[in-house]
């Protein structure tokens, strides 16, 4: 039986596919694609992990990949969710990299949360060995990726956009393209320092709330129905309130998408003030032993 929460799919024409990546978002991403009815080759750093998912979803049309290359041999779209730039350039590039294998007019979608540099500079290669290639950071966390749900931002041309999209939103609720190449990745910069922001400004708000004896529970659902409202305080005001932060985003991956964002800042001249306080912030977080911890765990530098 599947892991995956229950969704509908729109039919599409079904596609050859891989996915390179089957870690906490890629996994369960890869697997809508084969419940959605798609041709799935996979291919995990680990095998164990391919295997596995090979295994879950024995019912679907899936099988699994021993390099990158091999796994986009024959694949119409080969998506891909790694770790970083380096780790993105790993599968990609080399001999047995992805677009060694892959055939002239394929499309790579990368949905790894890399430097807008890294996307051009892929899509230039990819342009010159005749294909396409779609930057396509996610969000919406390992839940979204779970229920099928996930927002992504695309950068790209719009005609391989367009051929992405339908099958892409196997795992998706909104699959838009913002611009060209790289677009994608600025986009889920800005969507990062949007939550650095409102995880801070909720952290000081629930301790300050404690500290003058609130129920903090019963003054989160009111005013999580007036103008303070947002995700953050829906999904993650409570578990803050209790002091659980073990699931969700990870401090380290919110570390280093801020270190992309205030490395992109210094090249384009953004001010970004209380981001990279908020980045010195994960730090201490960090220094605590709360590398794993959720990204709501910023609330632990206020007790």
């Amino acid at each position: 039986m599947s892991s995956l929460n229950p969704k509908t799919y729109d039919p599409t024409l079904s596609r050859r596919v891989a996915f390179l990546g089957l870690g906490v978002m890629g996994y369960p991403m890869a697997g809508h694609l084969a419940l959605a009815g798609h041709q799935v080759t996979v291919y995990n750093r680990t095998p164990a992990k391919a295997q596995a998912f090979c295994t879950e979803f024995a019912a679907s049309k899936v099988s699994h990949a021993a390099t990158p290359r091999e796994a986009a041999a024959q694949a119409d779209i080969v998506f891909c969710c790694v770790g970083n730039d380096d780790d993105l350039r790993g599968v990609v590039l080399g001999e047995q990299g992805a677009f060694a294998g892959m055939k002239a007019g394929s499309l790579f979608v990368d949905h790894t949360t890399a430097s807008a540099n890294v996307a051009r500079e892929l899509n230039a290669l990819a342009q010159t060995l005749g294909l396409g290639f779609v930057d396509a950071p996610v969000s919406g966390g390992q839940a979204g990726a779970q229920n099928g749900m996930l927002t992504v931002m695309c950068g790209g041309k719009s005609v391989d956009f367009e051929v992405v999209k339908p099958v892409g939103m196997a795992f998706s609720r909104a699959f838009t393209l913002l611009g060209e190449s790289g677009a994608g990745q600025l986009a889920k910069m800005v969507n990062q320092i949007c939550i650095a922001g409102l995880v801070q400004g909720l952290s000081e708000a629930i301790a300050f709330g404690q500290h003058a004896g609130l129920d903090m529970n019963a003054v989160l659902d009111v005013i999580g129905k007036g103008a303070a409202q947002s995700w953050q305080m829906d999904n993650r005001g409570k578990t803050m309130v209790a002091d659980q932060f073990d699931f969700g985003f990870a401090v380290d991956w919110m570390r280093k998408d801020l270190g992309l964002v205030l490395e992109e800042a210094k090249r384009n001249g953004a001010r970004l003030p209380v981001t990279a306080l908020v980045d010195q912030f994960y730090a201490d977080v960090q220094l605590m032993g709360g590398r794993r911890f959720d990204t709501s765990s910023l609330i632990k530098r206020l007790r």
